[in-house]
């Protein structure tokens, strides 16, 4: 508890500004705080889920190239198959070597063709290899064929080959190592190849048709397909044999059995996540529908919580610099608010040594300002009061009716001070901020002038602004008419000579009802010289036995308490006017009261 103490008067103690900057610092720090922790408790899944999204968007993208490239090649085939000369050899049962179609004009249109597929940035190679003695066929010596056909005998001995003689497949995608040493040197690492049979003197005997490509194709498409680095994309095929791979060593240890991605592709949405070497991975997988093949990416989970750390990080210092940024406009805030409250103590510190001086008019006009304004009505106010008390004897009238006025103000200033104090232990701040501003503008009406007159209009919006101060207390249960003619607005009219009548009929009248709601309304007109303003409110009303005293200085109101203000504002009428200006009052209770106010017809002189 006294540590607590303490710390209340520390705070108690400190500056403004200080203030200002701590509060601000607490405010901004410990919800953002806060909900970092909650936040970085789900960033992993957020970025785990975003990066899995955006592999699979990608993968969506590439997976139609790659069976584009597939496609592409299976129709340079298929453009092989179809040209007459292969048709010849193929299709045509014949009994002698094939030295007889090497002289048409369909074999130049083959080696033709076969020479632009072979220029092109896909096609590497084209290797036909046909089963029968070498050296028996010109098709492996003539110019126009022997880049194309070769002997079966360089065909076995390779993966491939092994897998068509033990299938009974028709047609094979070869990755890099199906093949052999020859054809990855000469043609390409790659390859398509198809089996067919051709006929020779009454025997079928077997041939493959091979394209070789290049799988840089397929690996920078992979390469592409990474969302983050570290991450792993890969195709596979039915055997569990890695077609192509952005990067072989991190394929060969994150490899999936296709089994598993085939079973996992039609259950799991795409995706799936596994432990491979104690490291968490998410695997995502694209059908390649052409040749049934895979395209698999992989993700450790190591790169997707360091980008999440780095999320964190780039928040925080976001935060950081954001909170460095109020900080600096804190503290410049509160020095412009502590350098003017500074300079008003200061300025009101030369009081206390007799010496009353305003301040200069404030630029802004805000709390603070209007501070300094009721500071400076103050001070000229005080000084005008000052130079009243030296002025003559001669001048007892107006010194009289300063000294009345003197006693109107600071009850009003209790009453609507009361009022504050109520809506402050309220907590209706908002209210309390309208009310003091109301106050100022009340008071600035007042003080305006050094001159105690003023005019109905001003006198009306007077009132109005009263009655806007005590329907904030009464809760808008007091209606206010004001139909006075406009050319009776700008005829001169001592100073708070309506707004202690209205408060009479407010807290005596209205209030005092069952039900504290009321109308007052206030009416005018011109008799020959004078101007006759009346008040009527539809409240309590006031007993026969009251009424006569209401003028007397010394009578009771309707509540019981001395009715000094009505009496003042009277008197105050009649050391102006004279004994025949003033107020009347007429009332019947239940109904409510009028107040007539009699003054001479006079305008305002500048």
């Amino acid at each position: 508890m006294k540590f607590l103490q303490r710390l209340r008067l520390a705070y108690g103690d400190m500056k403004l500004s200080s203030k200002f900057t701590l509060v601000l610092m607490i405010t901004a720090t410990i919800p953002v705080i806060m909900m970092a922790g909650f936040f970085y408790s789900r960033l992993y899944d957020m970025v785990v889920s975003y990066t899995i999204q955006q592999e699979q968007d990608t993968s969506a993208q590439t997976a139609p190239y790659v069976e584009e490239i597939v496609q592409k090649v299976i129709d340079a085939h298929d453009g092989i198959a179809e040209q007459k000369f292969f048709q010849t050899l193929f299709h045509q049962p014949v009994n002698s070597p094939f030295q007889m179609f090497l002289e048409t004009d369909s074999a130049k249109d083959f080696q033709e063709y076969a020479k632009d597929l072979v220029s092109s940035d896909l096609i590497t190679g084209i290797q036909i290899y046909m089963d029968f003695p070498p050296q028996s066929v010109r098709l492996f010596t003539d110019d126009l064929t022997k880049d194309y056909f070769s002997p079966m005998s360089k065909a076995r001995g390779t993966y491939w080959y092994g897998i068509f003689q033990g299938t009974q497949q028709g047609s094979l995608f070869c990755p890099e190592f199906y093949l052999g040493e020859r054809e990855k040197e000469s043609y390409g690492d790659m390859a398509y190849i198809t089996s067919t049979t051709f006929y020779y003197q009454g025997q079928a005997r077997q041939a493959y048709i091979a394209l070789y490509t290049s799988s840089s194709h397929l690996r920078n498409m992979l390469k592409d397909n990474l969302p983050i680095d570290g991450s792993v994309s890969y195709i596979i095929n039915e055997r569990n044999a890695v077609v192509a791979s952005s990067d072989e060593s991190l394929s060969g240890i994150y490899l999936l059995n296709y089994e598993t991605i085939e079973d996992s592709f039609m259950s799991s949405n795409n995706f799936i996540e596994r432990d491979i070497l104690d490291t968490k991975v998410y695997a995502g997988f694209y059908n390649i529908k052409q040749p049934g093949w895979f395209m698999v990416t992989v993700l450790p989970s190591g790169p997707l919580i360091a980008q999440s750390n780095g999320i964190m990080v780039q928040y925080v210092l976001m935060y950081l610099v954001f909170l460095i940024c109020a900080l600096f406009l804190a503290h410049l805030m509160a020095r412009s608010i502590t350098n003017r409250i500074s300079s008003v103590i200061h300025q009101m510190s030369k009081v206390r040594k007799g010496t009353l001086s305003p301040m200069a008019s404030p630029v802004y006009h805000d709390e603070i300002g209007d501070l300094i304004d009721t500071y400076n009505y103050m001070t000229r106010k005080m000084d005008q009061l000052m130079e009243e008390q030296a002025k003559s004897a001669e001048e007892l009238r107006i010194a009289e009716f300063h000294s009345l006025q003197a006693q109107i103000n600071p009850h009003f200033l209790y009453n609507t001070m009361d009022m504050i104090n109520w809506l402050a232990q309220q907590g209706r701040t908002d209210e309390v901020s309208n009310a003091v501003q109301s106050l100022s503008r009340f008071y600035k009406l007042t003080l305006s002038r050094k001159q105690s007159m003023s005019t109905i209009a001003k006198e009306t919006e007077h009132v109005s602004i009263y009655l806007l101060i005590q329907n904030m207390r009464y809760h808008d249960s007091i209606s206010f008419i004001s139909d006075i003619p406009d050319e009776l607005l700008e005829y001169s009219i001592p100073k708070l000579t309506l707004q202690p009548i209205i408060e009479n009929s407010v807290l005596h009248g209205i209030l005092e009802t069952d039900d504290k709601s009321g109308t007052i309304v206030l009416t005018g007109w011109m008799e020959d010289t004078d101007i006759v303003l009346l008040i009527s409110d539809d409240g309590v009303g006031i007993s026969p036995e009251i009424l006569p005293t209401i003028l007397s200085g010394n009578g009771n109101s309707t509540s019981g308490g001395t009715n000094i203000a009505i009496y003042n504002t009277h008197r105050r009428l009649q050391i102006l006017y004279g004994p025949d200006y003033g107020l009347t009052y007429s009332s019947e209770p239940g109904h409510g009261t009028e107040v007539e106010i009699r003054i001479p017809a006079k305008k305002e002189t500048a």
